[in-house]
Formats: structure tokens, C-alpha cells, sequence
């Protein structure tokens, strides 16, 4: 795998998709062991969760391990497809509002996606391994509407957050950051394919290669704001690594 690319580290090569894997899963587990149990910790945890799968699914395809590689495309693409529905759950849940009709449509959405991409034929026919990132090779009829899906239900939910963080004072700067969060890979993403047209047939792994980036600001800003109480402090953390 490793010839293929040789010792360049480039955004989404396959060394850097592990290791974007590693960080995200360390987060996840971060925030189980740190934070109680609620709604807002299992909404974080569950993202993580989906952003370190697609990474792995995505080094998978690059590196020809265990299942075909179609099948590896299959699960990245049902990690990635929960994500805006997780993210605009865990905006209504911070602002502690009811919005029942609006997350049961995007679930509705996201399950109709995901049993799309995972159960249709042909709905992912192949994949390419570039050296900066994957390209799936998705039915025709499916990229609009998907695009129409992702952009969409993402756009609410930074949208939502922003508006929510100014009559939500107590959780004013983790709704902030929410929004910042899904900025800081949605907007270099869009960068990318403006730059590059090329590249709109990697956008999904391209965006999730910038969603390292969410996933720190979940981790730093989100939760420490989320007044979500602690199971352990920093302190127990420093005296843990012996910091």
C-alpha cells in the first residue's frame, strides 16, 4: 500500500487517514470517560464515532484489507451519511428545544440514505485510491439528491446554532462552536472543489479529511460549554498521563 504512495504525507493519504482515525476514536472514548452520561455526550460520542469509521473505511479502500473494497465504501458511507442528522439532534439538544418533527425528518432522511448505499445495487458500483484522497463511484441519479441531503440538513443545523447561541446563555459559546465546527469543513471542502472541480467526486472524503477539525472543536469547545456534568476533572487527567 505504502509503494504506492511512498513517504509522501499528503491532506488524505492512507498514514494520515489512520492516524485522523486514531484521534477521533481517542476522542470519542475521551468524552465517555470524562463526561456523564446524557443526551448531548451520546450525540458527541456517536459523531466521533462516525468520523473515525469513514476514515477507516477510507483506509481500508486504499489498502485492500478484509472486505472488498465496494463493501468498505458501503460502511464509510453509513458513517458519514448519520452526521448531519447527529449534528442537528446534538444542536436542538444543547439549545433545549423541541423540534420532534425536524429530527425525525432528518433520521428519516438519513436511514433512507443509508439503506440506499448499503442495500441498492449499483448504488456504489467502485472506488478509486488517489494519493490525497478516495473517489466513490456512486449512481448517477443519487448525487443530487444526496448533495441536496448533506448540504442541506448541515446548513440548518449551523444555521440553527448560530440563532440558538444568542437565547441560550449558559450554552451561548458551545452552540457557537458548533457552527464554527461545521464551517471549518464544509467551507475548505467547497474551497477545494472550486479550485479543483476535479475533485467533486472526492467530496466525501475531502470533507471528512477536514473533519478533524469538528472533531476538535467537539472536544475543546463543545463539550467543555455544554454544561454537561463531569465524571472526572482535567486534574484526574493530568495525574492519568502523569502530566
Amino acid at each position: 500500500m505504502y509503494k504506492k504512495y511512498g513517504n509522501k504525507f499528503m491532506c488524505f493519504s492512507p498514514p494520515v487517514m489512520l492516524a485522523t482515525f486514531f484521534i477521533e476514536f481517542a476522542f470519542a472514548f475521551y468524552v465517555i470517560w470524562r463526561y456523564k452520561m446524557t443526551t448531548v455526550t451520546r450525540l458527541v460520542t456517536a459523531t466521533l464515532l462516525a468520523l473515525g469509521t469513514f476514515q477507516l473505511a477510507e483506509y481500508m479502500i486504499c489498502g485492500g484489507l478484509g472486505w472488498t473494497h465496494v463493501e468498505w465504501a458501503r460502511l464509510g458511507y453509513a458513517a458519514i451519511i448519520l452526521l448531519p442528522a447527529l449534528g442537528l439532534h446534538l444542536v436542538v439538544a444543547l439549545a433545549e428545544k423541541k423540534a420532534p418533527l425536524l429530527i425525525g425528518a432528518a433520521y428519516a432522511s438519513c436511514v433512507a440514505f443509508i439503506a440506499f448505499f448499503t442495500l441498492a445495487g449499483g448504488a456504489i458500483n467502485g472506488e478509486e485510491c488517489r494519493a490525497n484522497y478516495a473517489v466513490f463511484d456512486t449512481h448517477n441519479a443519487s448525487v443530487i439528491p444526496f448533495a441536496l441531503y448533506y448540504y442541506g440538513w448541515m446548513l440548518t443545523g449551523t444555521l440553527l446554532a448560530w440563532k440558538w447561541s444568542g437565547k441560550a446563555s449558559k450554552k451561548a459559546e458551545a452552540l457557537q462552536w458548533m457552527s464554527i465546527g461545521y464551517l471549518l469543513f464544509i467551507l475548505p471542502t467547497t474551497t477545494v472543489n472550486i479550485v479543483d472541480p476535479s475533485t467533486i467526486a472526492g467530496i466525501p472524503s475531502i470533507m471528512c479529511g477536514f473533519a478533524v477539525l469538528l472533531a476538535f472543536a467537539l472536544v475543546i469547545k463543545v463539550m467543555p460549554n455544554s454544561q454537561v456534568a463531569e465524571r472526572r476533572s482535567l486534574h484526574s487527567v493530568k495525574q492519568l498521563f502523569r502530566i
